[in-house]
């Protein structure tokens, strides 16, 4: 079974990141440019808090708040999740469902950014282990 740090190598693009001070609406039409649903909140290199589609609805929308007013910094999630490359997609998708989380950051042993898993990613990689699974299984099995 691959790690997330496995994982992350063979996805494609960087990390997208976003600065506490920059506005909302700048965070989100970087998550609409590059199809994603969060974006890491990053000041002097170090994660401070995660901004989503979900804190957007919750912390934006519902309040009545100005997207184009408003800093990631008053919306963001600051406590942040996260996982270490060693992680394996099993329990990247444990720690998402029991914290009702879609992303995780990926840290080094140094706290410095690596990478980001959505559920998807952890999903899209299971269903690939499985379905090799099944495939050397019947390979066994037609022997």
């Amino acid at each position: 079974m691959k790690s997330i740090g496995q994982l992350l190598q063979s996805k494609e693009g960087k990390v997208v990141h976003v600065a506490p001070d920059q506005t909302v609406f700048d965070a989100l039409m970087l998550m609409a440019k590059h199809e994603i649903g969060a974006v890491l909140v990053v000041d002097a290199d170090k994660l401070i808090g995660i901004f989503s589609e979900r804190d957007y609805a919750r912390r934006v929308t519902l309040q009545g708040k100005s997207s184009r007013e408003i800093m990631v910094r008053e919306v963001m999630t600051e406590k942040v999740l996260y996982v270490h490359p060693g992680t394996t997609p099993e329990e990247g998708m444990a720690l998402m469902t029991n914290k009702r989380v879609r992303h995780l950051p990926v840290l080094d042993a140094d706290g410095k950014i690596v990478g980001i898993v959505s559920i998807g990613d952890l999903v899209k990689e299971t269903i690939s282990q499985q379905e090799f699974i099944i495939k050397q299984l019947e390979a066994y099995i037609l022997r």
